[in-house]
This record gives structure tokens, sequence and C-alpha cells, in this order.
């Protein structure tokens, strides 16, 4: 299996790098873990690294006067460690163009929205201020843009009535730690390429043609096109 080399940047709990270890563990994910690092030194996704035995380092963005002086120490450290990909995990910070020169297009990240729907922070509450009936997650290349860059793979979920911020969320990141080691699994097969801003995937499978309906239709539920 062809395996990438990554560094995974985290802030926070880190459950989607949790499934990102649990899938190179299980053999189905062809990535090797060079490094966590975090910004943040109680970063719960510090822990699970050091369980499973993986190089962490912590670079706090306060010991910095710029952001282009963080991100060029955390370019560094990933550098040294021979980093391919560059994988966000609940990475709290805005990168500068200095970071994604360093990694033209070797930089992904996990947003819980249906891109280019509702980008930045407090996305669900968003979604059900807004009355959608369909939210999700997007994995991304990083660009200059808050949350704009060319999508890699996307997974829709239902909204229902009854849902809060928080149900909501728990539903949308099930499917993100189905999608984001998919997503780097295409990348370490080579099989993504660029059209414009378009992200192609060779030999990959297609979607199965369908339409997804919230409410479920009553009127004509068995007529297929």
């Amino acid at each position: 299996m062809d395996k990438v080399k990554i560094g995974v940047l985290v802030s926070g709990g880190g459950s989607n790098l949790q499934s990102i270890i649990d899938q190179i563990e299980e053999g189905r994910l062809g990535a090797e873990i060079r490094v966590v690092i975090s910004n943040i030194p109680e970063a719960y996704a510090l822990e699970r690294s050091v369980r499973h035995g993986l190089s962490t380092c912590v670079i706090s963005h306060l010991a910095f006067p710029r952001r282009e002086d963080f991100d060029r120490k955390v370019a560094e450290v990933l550098h040294f460690h021979e980093v391919e990909l560059v994988v966000l995990a609940g990475f709290m910070r805005i990168l500068t163009p200095l970071f994604l020169r360093a990694f033209p297009r070797a930089v992904m990240n996990i947003h819980p929205a249906l891109l280019p729907s509702f980008p930045g922070l407090h996305v669900q509450q968003q979604a059900l201020d807004y009355g959608v009936k369909f939210a999700g997650c997007t994995v991304h290349f990083v660009e200059e843009g808050v949350d704009t860059g060319p999508i890699i793979i996307q997974a829709v979920v239902p909204v229902f009535d009854d849902d809060t911020a928080d149900t909501l969320s728990a539903r949308i990141l099930q499917e993100e730690h189905r999608i984001y080691p998919q997503a780097i699994q295409l990348y370490a097969e080579g099989k993504l390429a660029f059209r414009g801003r378009r992200v192609v995937v060779s030999e990959g499978r297609k979607a199965e043609p369908c339409a997804l309906h919230n409410p479920a239709l009553t009127l004509f539920p068995g007529i297929r096109g």
C-alpha cells in the first residue's frame, strides 16, 4: 500500500486525529504520521498521540509576535520530519500564505458544513438558524481564503426539526471520521488531480445517482427517474 508521510496540526480533542490513527493501525489507510503539532499545550489530541507512540510537538502561537513567525516555525518542524501532506484536525489557526507556499496543494482541512455554505465558526448553529434540510462536512485543500479551498470529498446528513447544534454536530462528526481518512488515502494513491479549482478523482467510485429528500416524499415515493 502506498504510504504518505503526514503531519497533523491540532488544537483540541483530536477525534479526527483518532479516526486517522485507527485507520492506519487497522491497515486501511496508507499513511504514516510523522509528527503531531499543537499550538495548545493541554490539547487532548496530544495525549491521544502519546498513547499511540507518535512524535508530538507543542508550538504556542503566544510565543510569536507575528503569525508568519509562528507559521515559519511550524513549517520548519514539519520539514524536519519530512512531512509530505499537512492535515488540519481541529487546528484553530488561519494559516498564512507563507505556510501555504511551503506546502503547495499539500494542506488538507475538514470543515463541518457543506462548503461553500457556512464557512467559519459555529456552522451547525448557522445551518439550523438558516433552516436548511441537509447539512454535512467537507474535506478540502487549504488556500489563502477561509474555507474556500478546492473540495475533495463531502458527506451529507439530514437536519431534523428537533435538532440542536450539539445533536447535528454529533451526526456530522460521524461522517467526518469516515471521509477524512478517505481523502488522505486518495492523496496517498496519487488519485487527486486539479482541473481549474475542481479536484478530480481518478479511478474513484462514483456516487450512486440518487436524490435525497427531507422530509421524505409522500407523493409518488416509489417513482425513479
